[in-house]
């Protein structure tokens, strides 16, 4: 199974929301780059990034310090926020990227979710993010009435190569991630299925794993690595065992 560490950005620093809450948050001491470049000490090769500025503005906030994680320490990254634009997707891949998440642009306008698919294959994956099953767009602000498993039917034969499925409620919580709504949408999508949102220990992604049947691909961890309830090592010792 595979486990992505996370670095949410804003304001050029890590931070973690709060199920989705940007007056909600927590700022760690260490710089993006100090924090990917912890994440590389332990073994770790591929980063889930998302750029909140980019998120709420729209804009390639955060390009620089992207930049500089993927090319000083040799990682791969999947990033999302604020890619809303062919030419967005073009200049992060230019700089490296290794895939592209779409979500509040793939969600207003899948047609722009499937050109992208089509200039750039294996290098798009959709990010859904969910609050009691109804998808939530711009930085998780805006609730839509969209059931997600009604937007995936829509556009599953797109050709994204990854699905990145987040539980607001559970997202920053640390109180389990909602295998349950997870399980059922990777049993409809035909890309491999992250599970996002509330992961607390090694337990929840030994859960996790037992799901490798039901096209479950791995996992994304974020607070529950910055506050210390998963040790970076035991976690890469849990990827090696």
């Amino acid at each position: 199974m595979k486990v992505f560490p996370a670095i949410d950005i804003k304001d050029q620093k890590c931070i973690r929301l709060f199920k989705g809450n940007f007056d909600d948050k927590k700022i760690y001491d260490l710089t993006p780059f100090e924090q990917a470049k912890k994440y590389k000490n332990y073994g770790f090769e591929y980063l889930h990034v998302i750029d909140l500025d980019g998120a709420l503005t729209g804009e390639l906030i955060n390009l620089n310090i992207i930049e500089e994680i993927i090319k000083k320490l040799n990682l791969k990254i999947e990033i999302g926020g604020g890619i809303r634009s062919l030419d967005k997707i073009q200049k992060y891949l230019d700089i490296g990227a290794d895939k592209i998440i779409l979500g509040s642009a793939a969600i207003r306008d899948p047609n722009f979710l499937k050109q992208a698919c089509e200039n750039y294959k294996n290098k798009i994956a959709l990010g859904l993010d969910a609050k009691d099953g109804l998808i939530a767009v711009s930085g998780w602000k805006e609730n839509t009435n969209q059931k997600a498993e009604v937007f995936l039917n829509q556009v599953n034969n797109y050709g994204f190569s990854r699905l990145i499925y987040t539980d607001i409620n559970r997202d920053g919580t640390k109180t389990g991630p909602n295998l349950d709504e997870t399980v059922k949408i990777a049993k409809i999508s035909k890309a491999p299925v992250f599970v996002s949102g509330g992961v607390s220990s090694i337990k929840d992604l030994e859960k996790i794993k037992e799901n490798k049947k039901n096209n479950i691909e791995g996992a994304i961890v974020g607070k529950a690595i910055y506050d210390e309830d998963i040790k970076l090592e035991e976690l890469s010792e849990f990827l090696n065992a």
